[in-house]
C-alpha cells in the first residue's frame, strides 16, 4: 500500500474519462434479475425506484467499479485493481478533490447519472462539519464514507419503459478499456441468472439496545432539555440486531417485492452489505436545481378500510405533525439558504400525504437554485445530516442523540445513492435501512421528540416503522442452524450475551482473579481432579472466605449439554473474581463457558509447533497462578505470530527459558526430562500428567536452570497444555530444531 502527503493522490491513478459510451438494453430479464448477476460482487449497489411517487422513476445498476473511496476519520483510501493509496484528509474534501478530477463537460449527458460514485456517507460523517462530543460506542468500526465508481450503469426509465446502458470511456496507462467493459457484459447477461439461497435470522429475534423503559426514559430526558430551551424536537432511535444467515441480496428482493418504497438501495461493500427500504429523499441536484424532501409525521395503516382512512385524516389534521413538520421544513430552508442562489429557495409543496404498506408520512419538498460559486460537495456541506432525522436546532440535538444513545449510527440517518461526475445527484436518508455484518443484521429506527410527545407512543411508532424488516424474518427463524452460547453465573445459566460482571468488581478492573481451561471429549471433563484441586490452591492464596462447595462435573456437564457440545470436544473455561467486598458476605463472580475446540496442530495443518523468543521478560508471583491479569500472556502470542510463529518463548529476568504463552516445556534428552526451573511458572496440570507417564516408562525428571541454546542441544523439545495434551516444537527464531520423535504421539494417545 502507498502511503502518501494530501496532494496529487489523482495522479498516482492515471486514469481520464473521455466520453460516455451509451446504448440501449434489449432484454425480457427483470431488472432485479440482472442486478443479481452481480450482487455478489464487492462494489456493486442496486437503486431501485418502488411505487409511483414522482421521486420513484428510476431503477439503477452500478458495478464493476474501476476506483473505490472509502474513509473513516481522516484515514482517506483510494483503491484500483493496480494500486492502493492511503493518506490522511478530510473525507468530504477527498470527494470533491474526485469529482473535480473526473469532471464532464460533456452535452447530453443522459439522466439521471451515465458516470459517477455510488454508495453511502454515514451519519457519523457530522463529525467533520462540526465540533460534536463523541461519547457513544463506534462499535461497527465500517467506513464512514463509502464510494464506487462503477465501470458500468444500467438506468431502466419507469415512465418510458425503457433500458439503457451507460459506460465511463476510461484511459489508464494509454489503454481503453471499453470494448473489454462491453465484451465482459455481454457475456455475463447471455448467461443464466445465478441461483441465489434464502436468509434467516435467530430464534430468539431482533434484540435492541435498549429496554422499553430505558427508550422511555430517554424521551423524558429530551423532553426535559425542550422544557429548559436546549431544543424544540430531537431525533431518537434504538438499534436492532440478529443473527443472519443467507443471502443478503435475497433479503432485499424480499422486502422490494413485499413492500416497495422509492429509496430501494442494495450495496456489497464487501466486508458488509447494506440493504435500505428507505421512503425519503434527502437532496436531489440537476445542474444547478436543487431539493430536498422531509418527511415528519407518521401513522400506521388501519386494518380496516374505514380505520386506514380515518387514521390518513387523522395525520394529515394532527397539529403536533404539521408544527414538527413546518419547523423542520424551516431548519432546511436555512440549510439550503447557505449555498442557493438569494431568493431561490420555497417550499414547492407541503404536508402531502404519502402512502405506504405499513405507514402514512407527511411530506414536503423545499427547492432551490444552487450558487454558481458552490457545487455539490457544498450542497451535501450544508445540508448533512438531513434535519428530519436529527431535530432542531440541529447541532443541539446531535450533541442530545451522541448523550442518549449508547451506539453510533453509522449508516442510520446517513445517506445512499449517487453523485454524478456532471452535476447531478440524488441521496436517499438511510431509514428503514439494515446492514449486514459479521453474520449479524444491525438496523436503527427512530421518530422526532417534541415537548408533548407521549412516551409509550413514540416507542410504538419505532416499533411500526421497523414492522417490514422484523416480520420479514417470522417463519425463517427454524432455518438458522445458529446455537446461542449459554454461559453458567453464579449458579445460573444464561445467554452469553446477556451474562454480566459488574464494573466495579476487582476482577474488572485490577484482573483479579484466575481461570482453568479444561478440555471436555463427548462430555468428558479431563483431568478435572487436577484442575480443581489447582482451582482451590489459587483461590485460598488469592481470596478470603471458604472454597465453594460445587459439584463441578454437574455445572460443567450443564454447560456442554446447554450449548449441543455433547459429541464434541471442548474447552471449557471457569473463571472466579474477586468481586469488591473485602468482608463476608463476599460477591464472587464464578463462571463456566465452553466452546468447540480444534487440535492447534489441526488448526495450523503441521505436525509441530514454531516459537519466537519474546524479548520482554517476566517474573512476577503472579506467574504461579492462572490470574485473570494474563495480558502480558495474550499480547507475548500476539507478538509471535507478526514474526509468523504459532507460541511465545517465555523467558526469566536472568535469561533462562520458562514456558510459552500458553503452555510448559519439556526438554526430552535420552531418558531424561528436564523441566525448566523458574521462581514463579504455572505449575501445569497436563505437565505433570505426562511426566507421570514418562516416569512410568523408564524416563527420569529433573528440574534446572535451562537457556536458548540448551533447546537445539536435546533430542527433543515437547510443550504442553491441558486442552493439546503434548506437541512438539519444531523450530525457535526460525532455527530448526531435531526432527520430533513419535514420543508426543505416543503420549497423547493415552492423555487425549
Amino acid at each position: 500500500m502507498l502511503i502518501i502527503p494530501y496532494c496529487n493522490q489523482l495522479k498516482q491513478i492515471n486514469v481520464k474519462i473521455t466520453g460516455i459510451h451509451t446504448e440501449p438494453v434489449i432484454t425480457d430479464r427483470s431488472f432485479t434479475d440482472i442486478a443479481s448477476y452481480f450482487a455478489d460482487s464487492p462494489g456493486t449497489v442496486v437503486l431501485l425506484s418502488g411505487g409511483d411517487l414522482d421521486s420513484a422513476r428510476y431503477h439503477i445498476l452500478a458495478a464493476r467499479p474501476w476506483l473505490t473511496f472509502t474513509g473513516r476519520g481522516h484515514d482517506m483510501i483510494l483503491s484500483t485493481k493496480e494500486k492502493t493509496i492511503r493518506f490522511n484528509a478530510d473525507p468530504f474534501k477527498t470527494l470533491g478533490m474526485i469529482l473535480n478530477e473526473f469532471h464532464l463537460n460533456i452535452p447530453d449527458i443522459p439522466p439521471p447519472i451515465s458516470a459517477g460514485l455510488f454508495g453511502y456517507l454515514s451519519y457519523d460523517l457530522k463529525d467533520h462539519l462540526e465540533k460534536l462530543p463523541r461519547t457513544s460506542i463506534d462499535d461497527l468500526s465500517l467506513p464512514h464514507i463509502c464510494l464506487f465508481a462503477p465501470s458500468f450503469i444500467i438506468v431502466h426509465d419507469k415512465k418510458t419503459d425503457s433500458t439503457r446502458l451507460s459506460v465511463p470511456e476510461r484511459i489508464s496507462g494509454g489503454k481503453s478499456y471499453l470494448s473489454e467493459e462491453l465484451a465482459f457484459l455481454k457475456k455475463i447477461l447471455a448467461s443464466d441468472p445465478p441461483a441465489r439461497e434464502g436468509f434467516a435470522g435467530n430464534a430468539d429475534g431482533f434484540k435492541s439496545n435498549f429496554t422499553k423503559p430505558e427508550y422511555r426514559d430517554a424521551i423524558k430526558q429530551i423532553k426535559k432539555y425542550i422544557a429548559s430551551g436546549h431544543v424544540y424536537q430531537v431525533n431518537m432511535s434504538q438499534r436492532f440486531e440478529m443473527d443472519f444467515q443467507g443471502d443478503s441480496f435475497s433479503l432485499f428482493k424480499t422486502l422490494y417485492n413485499a413492500n416497495p418504497a422509492s429509496f430501494f438501495a442494495y450495496i456489497n461493500a464487501g466486508s458488509h452489505q447494506i440493504v435500505s427500504t428507505s421512503p425519503e429523499r434527502f437532496i436531489r441536484q440537476t445542474g444547478k436545481k436543487v431539493e430536498t424532501r422531509p418527511i415528519k409525521g407518521t401513522r400506521p395503516r388501519g386494518k380496516s378500510s374505514e380505520e386506514d382512512k380515518k387514521l390518513g385524516l387523522e395525520l394529515k389534521e394532527s397539529k403536533k405533525d404539521d408544527a414538527e413538520l413546518s419547523m423542520i421544513v424551516d431548519l432546511l430552508r436555512n440549510d439550503l439558504g447557505k449555498v442557493c442562489e438569494a431568493g431561490s429557495v420555497r417550499v414547492s409543496q407541503h404536508k402531502m400525504l404519502e402512502l405506504y404498506q405499513n405507514v402514512y408520512h407527511l411530506v414536503s419538498i423545499v427547492e432551490g437554485t444552487l450558487d454558481t460559486k458552490y457545487n455539490s460537495v457544498d450542497f451535501i456541506a450544508a445540508t448533512f445530516p438531513g434535519g428530519s432525522i436529527t431535530g432542531c436546532p440541529k447541532i443541539r440535538s446531535m450533541e442530545i442523540i451522541d448523550e442518549l444513545e449508547p451506539n453510533r449510527r453509522h449508516i442510520y440517518t446517513g445517506s445512499i445513492g449517487y453523485i454524478s461526475f456532471h452535476e447531478t445527484m440524488d441521496l436517499s436518508i438511510a431509514i428503514r435501512t439494515a446492514t449486514i455484518y459479521d453474520e449479524r443484521i444491525i438496523f436503527s429506527v427512530g421518530g422526532g421528540i417534541v415537548f408533548d410527545s407521549d412516551p409509550d407512543d413514540e416507542f410504538e411508532e419505532t416499533m411500526h416503522k421497523g414492522r417490514t424488516l422484523i416480520e420479514v424474518f417470522r417463519g425463517k427463524e427454524k432455518n438458522t442452524g445458529f446455537n446461542k452460547n449459554y454461559v453458567w453465573i453464579n449458579g445460573s445459566l444464561l445467554p452469553l450475551e446477556d451474562a454480566c460482571i459488574p464494573v466495579s468488581d476487582l476482577g474488572f478492573q485490577y484482573g483479579y482473579g484466575f481461570f482453568e481451561t479444561i478440555r471436555v471429549v463427548n462430555g468428558k471433563a479431563k483431568y478435572i481432579r487436577e484442575h480443581i484441586a489447582r482451582f482451590h490452591k489459587t483461590w485460598k492464596h488469592l481470596f478470603s472466605g471458604y472454597i465453594p462447595d460445587l459439584t463441578w462435573d454437574d455445572i460443567i456437564n450443564q454447560v456442554i449439554v446447554r450449548n449441543n457440545l455433547e459429541k464434541k470436544t471442548a474447552a471449557v473455561k471457569i473463571i472466579a473474581t474477586k468481586g469488591d467486598k473485602t468482608s463476608p458476605p463476599f460477591n464472587h463472580k464464578l463462571v463456566v463457558m465452553a466452546r468447540p475446540y480444534v487440535h492447534r496442530l489441526e488448526a495450523v495443518q503441521s505436525q509441530g509447533l514454531n516459537l519466537a523468543g519474546y524479548p520482554m521478560r517476566r517474573q512476577t508471583p503472579l506467574a504461579d497462578h492462572k490470574t485473570l491479569n494474563y495480558l502480558y500472556y495474550v499480547l507475548a502470542g500476539e507478538w509471535a505470530k507478526t514474526l509468523g510463529a504459532d507460541e511465545a518463548l517465555i523467558f526469566n529476568p536472568d535469561g533462562s527459558v520458562s514456558e510459552t504463552n500458553t503452555a510448559n516445556i519439556l526438554l526430552i534428552n535420552d531418558k531424561t526430562v528436564i523441566l525448566p526451573l523458574s521462581p514463579y511458572v504455572l505449575p501445569g496440570v497436563m505437565e505433570k500428567v505426562v511426566c507421570k507417564i514418562l516416569t512410568k516408562w523408564g524416563y527420569s525428571i529433573i528440574k534446572k536452570p535451562v537457556f536458548i541454546d540448551d533447546l537445539f542441544s536435546v533430542d527433543n523439545v515437547i510443550i504442553t497444555n491441558s486442552l493439546m495434551g503434548a506437541v512438539p516444537v519444531l523450530a525457535i527464531n526460525k532455527k530448526r530444531l531435531p526432527p520430533p520423535l513419535n514420543l508426543w504421539k505416543k503420549v497423547n494417545g493415552l492423555v487425549l
